[in-house]
């Protein structure tokens, strides 16, 4: 709780205590407080008291409604609270004047006091969503220590270009995007991407912006200038996310635009045209003054916002990035889910997965090491990686366009590559049907055995894709691979379809497709790594990136972002997103049905102030305490389990 929100509870406390003093003894009293008095004008001793508390408790309500009125915006729920109020006291003071017991004073404190009990609920309740991505908005580093001329210099990170080094201190927040030229520490990137453990770096490793350096210095050269950092695009993006209001969001809006003109036009025919029928005009004002207080759509205009606040704020300890309400709420509506293969249900990294025959795996490697050696190609270096060994450096390499490649040393010759380069050299081989990469090895005209190497699944790829296909959800997987490979990677994944030898142009006319011939409720989620996915992320009705730390594109082009390197961040956020949604609608109909209901008992006379306090500020609390839900701790560890009972 920050210092202002301890002062204004200390001033409602402090408040609420007098006016209970107040009201006990004047109930108490025989006469009440006036009748202590007696005489023509013994009311005032009530109306004095009263008004102490009154102004002390809604002095800044009174201000704010004031300076509504004279920006030509006074229909707002600062302006119903006054105009109630100060009626209620109108009334008393008409009553006490014309020597009855003056009625009204109690119930215009009390409709202030408890409106601004809801106004303290609804701070807090804001602080406390915000929490979370408030912690996203430390990760700004205030300067950078950039090393010129063998001195490190204090700097303003803009100031900073790419190639320089910089010097980063244990327990500093890493100020810009780079590689590691000297050192080894580990990195916090708990802000981040919400992963408590910290990730262990050393020299070649890159490192991104907002990262806390934890236990040795570094030096690291600058990849991108501050305004390309990470870090900068980040804050840029939970910066902006308040602005991409969703369809409920801007309902409420337009809603409260015409009900507040709507509700004050319709107190005010139910004061003038009954009480100039009846001629009754103190009840029929206190009627109308009662269906001001309980017509304040602040219920709506507060809850609703901060639901889909907490539902972001909880996505983003997960380190799931939303881009705005908009997306939240479309999301709890996405049916269908499109995947890019490589990098997304896959690693993205060749290995080699199995060795035929087994028996002689040592032997099949180091001759596929041998003749791979000093390749850049992913496949050879899957093989040395498996290998893992120095191997013979005396042999000369030849290449041998779409074949392979001959490695030659006093006689003795190795050949690795595909059935081809096999043919080629008379060898008679084994075939291996597995799906991927296959590499046959032979030495000296015999054939000694085959590699596979394939792109390995993520481990979380088929419990992720069966959660959504549980929740009804329907899965396609786009790869440029071929038909065998696809079907292969489609099987393990368990998606419901999947689409083959496409080149990048051709997903995006898949992904058109598939928009044109979904329904008007459908929608569409392409989820890829966001580094050559661009336009299709942009394409989708949802577009979300994998592994967004130090991915540009993904922060760029998609509308939620995976900062963890996780597939099990989309069933998480599908879940938040429902969960949202759901207590969105919840908030909506209570606050209608209860209002409408205490509205119709305020017209006809069954309700009187006290139960429009609680039409208002109580239903006002309610939402609010409900909307802090999704935000609870409570509620983000369900988000995270597999099956939670949400």
């Amino acid at each position: 709780m920050s210092r202002k929100q301890k002062n204004e509870l200390i001033r409602i406390v402090c408040c609420l205590v007098a006016f209970l003093v107040l009201l006990v003894t004047d109930k108490c009293l025989s006469g009440g407080l006036a009748g202590a008095v007696g005489g023509k004008y013994g009311w005032l001793l009530p109306f004095a008291l009263y008004l102490a508390v009154y102004i002390a408790i809604g002095y800044d309500v009174l201000w704010r409604a004031f300076r509504g009125i004279l920006r030509g915006q006074m229909l707002d729920e600062n302006f119903l609270m006054c105009i109630a109020t100060l009626g209620a006291f109108a009334l008393a003071i008409y009553t006490g004047a014309s020597g009855l017991a003056p009625e009204g004073f109690d119930e215009g404190c009390a409709v202030l006091i408890f409106y601004q009990v809801g106004e303290f609920f609804q701070d807090y309740a804001t602080g406390r969503s915000r929490r979370s991505i408030s912690a996203l908005m430390d990760i700004r580093p205030d300067t950078a220590h950039v090393v010129r001329e063998g001195v490190a210099v204090t700097v303003d990170p803009a100031e900073v270009q790419p190639g320089e080094i910089i010097s980063v201190l244990p327990g500093e927040k890493v100020p810009l995007d780079g590689v590691v030229t000297k050192g080894a520490s580990s990195l916090d990137t708990r802000a981040l991407t919400g992963e408590s453990l910290p990730r262990e770096i050393s020299e070649g490793d890159a490192v991104v912006s907002g990262s806390v350096n934890v236990t040795s210095a570094l030096e690291v050269r600058v990849e991108k200038a501050f305004y390309d950092s990470t870090v900068s695009k980040i804050l840029d993006l939970v910066e902006n996310a308040a602005e991409q209001k969703s369809k409920a969001e801007n309902f409420i809006t337009k809603f409260a635009r015409w009900y507040t003109p709507a509700v004050v036009a319709a107190a005010l025919l139910l004061a003038v045209i009954p009480g100039a029928v009846t001629g009754d005009w103190q009840e029929w004002v206190y009627r109308a003054l009662s269906f001001l207080v309980v017509s304040c759509p602040c219920a709506l205009v507060i809850s609703v916002p901060l639901t889909f606040f907490a539902g972001i704020g909880a996505a983003s300890k997960l380190g799931i990035l939303i881009k705005g309400s908009n997306y939240l709420e479309k999301f709890d509506k996405a049916n269908t889910f499109v995947f890019d293969k490589t990098g997304t249900l896959t690693k993205g990294n060749f290995a080699v997965v199995k060795v035929s025959p087994e028996s002689d795996r040592e032997r099949i490697l180091a001759l596929a090491a041998t003749a791979e050696r000093g390749s850049s190609h992913p496949i050879a270096r899957s093989v040395a990686a498996a290998y893992g060994k120095e191997t013979h450096a005396d042999y000369t390499l030849t290449n041998r366009a779409g074949e392979g490649v001959v490695a030659e040393k006093d006689g003795s010759r190795i050949l690795a590559g595909n059935e081809k380069l096999m043919r080629a050299f008379g060898v008679e081989f084994i075939p291996e049907d597995g799906a991927g990469t296959v590499i046959y090895v032979a030495e000296n005209g015999a054939f000694v055995g085959s590699l596979l190497v394939a792109d390995e699944l993520r481990s979380e790829t088929a419990e992720v894709v069966g959660e959504l296909n549980a929740m009804g959800c329907r899965t396609v997987m786009l790869t440029g691979d071929n038909e065998r490979i696809a079907a292969n990677i489609a099987g393990k994944a368990g998606v419901t379809d999947f689409k083959a030898s496409l080149l990048p142009q051709d997903k995006v006319a898949e992904v058109e497709k598939a928009l044109a011939a979904q329904g008007k409720k459908d929608v569409l989620c392409f989820v890829g790594d966001g580094i050559n996915d661009a336009p299709v992320l942009m394409r989708s009705d949802i577009g979300i990136a994998m592994g967004g730390v130090g991915s540009d594109a993904a922060i760029e082009a998609s509308d939620i972002v995976l900062m963890r390197d996780d597939l099990k961040g989309i069933p998480v956020a599908k879940r938040i997103a429902r969960k949202t949604m759901c207590v969105v609608y919840e908030n909506i109909w209570f606050s209608i049905l209860v209002k409408v209901a205490i509205l119709i008992l305020s017209a006809v006379g069954i309700a009187g102030m006290w139960l429009a306090v609680f039409g208002d500020v109580g239903v006002a609390v309610i939402a609010i305490l409900n909307a802090m839900r999704v935000g609870s701790r409570r509620s983000v560890e369900r988000a995270k389990r597999a099956k939670p009972a949400f």
